[in-house]
């Protein structure tokens, strides 16, 4: 049940000495699942950036050729001592992230060995800055994003869902959670039909999606406005990525405590363990590949949207 790994997670995760060393410690020390911690000092304090590796049966860490998934949970800390006690609500990312590994590391040890390898990639900070932000204000980042992506994002990624706390904004109004549409190299595709399905099986209502523009799928810092940075992998990427977006019917603040909601993450975490199965079974695809081939024939490569630009 993801339930139980979401519910051990956020407790694990709501403290103010969460660490990379706190998410090993949830992985039981299961036997084949690696998890590698890194410390990274940033201008505005440090986190500990997390990549846990679930290997398949067939994925590419015993020589075959299944699709690897890439799972981030995407945020700027899980928490923003002093100025807040708690959890706060932006480490929704992070929980969700952690608690498909654990779930995954235990169906693993079980003998459930899914196809292709599952790389989860996150960071904990339980003391991140805050930044302020209209409709309500955001949690801020001890690194950059580029520097997120370097360490979040593998080449051996086929595919990536990027889990984010999503409800600081007037656009996505709705408990739970959502899908974007595809994101490769620039393109925004339609969204995936496949992923609808699992959402639609995984949550047992309607799929949910939501919009993006072309400034969402610009890397930060160029001075435009973005949703929020849950579409920032896919500027590190040629794999196509897809949001989900942990969502909220009111605009609530990242760096507010008491606004996470343990259901809805356990749904997030139960829709990427159902996609894990799928991607790596070479049944679910993030877009049409013959498609995108044509559109890029058609109207040309779009990869500058994923660099600093002009």
């Amino acid at each position: 049940m993801s339930l139980s790994h979401t519910l051990a997670v956020y407790e694990a995760l709501d403290a103010p000495r969460a660490s990379g060393a706190t998410v090993q410690a949830l992985l039981d020390g299961v036997a084949g699942i690696s998890c590698e911690v890194e410390r990274v000092q940033g201008a505005k304090g440090a986190t500990d950036f997390v990549r846990i590796v679930v290997p398949g049966a067939r994925g590419h860490r015993a020589g075959g050729d299944a699709p690897t998934l890439g799972i981030v949970g995407r945020l700027g800390g899980v928490g923003a001592r002093p100025s807040r006690i708690g959890l706060v609500s932006d480490a929704d990312g992070a929980i969700a992230a952690v608690a498909a590994a654990r779930k995954l590391a235990f169906m693993h040890r079980n003998g459930d060995v899914l196809p292709g390898d599952v790389v989860i990639a996150t960071h904990i900070c339980p003391d991140a800055p805050t930044k302020p932000h209209v409709p309500v204000d955001f949690m801020d980042s001890p690194v950059s994003i580029e520097e997120m992506n370097q360490r979040e994002i593998t080449p051996d990624m086929a595919a990536v869902l990027s889990i984010d706390t999503t409800k600081g904004n007037r656009i996505l109004n709705t408990r739970g959670f959502a899908i974007s549409p595809t994101v490769k190299e620039g393109w925004i595709l339609k969204v995936s039909p496949d992923l609808v399905r699992l959402m639609e099986v995984t949550t047992g209502r309607p799929a949910v999606t939501f919009p993006i523009t072309m400034q969402d799928i610009t890397p930060y810092g160029n001075g435009v406005d973005h949703l929020n940075s849950i579409l920032q992998p896919a500027t590190a990427t040629s794999a196509p990525v897809v949001g989900v977006a942990i969502a909220a019917a009111t605009a609530v603040p990242g760096c507010a405590t008491g606004a996470s909601h343990e259901v809805d993450i356990a749904e997030a975490v139960r829709f990427a363990i159902e996609v894990a199965k799928e991607v790596g079974a070479g049944v679910a695809r993030f877009h049409d590949g013959d498609e995108f081939t044509r559109l890029v024939a058609l109207y040309g490569d779009m990869r500058r949207l994923q660099g600093p630009g002009a």
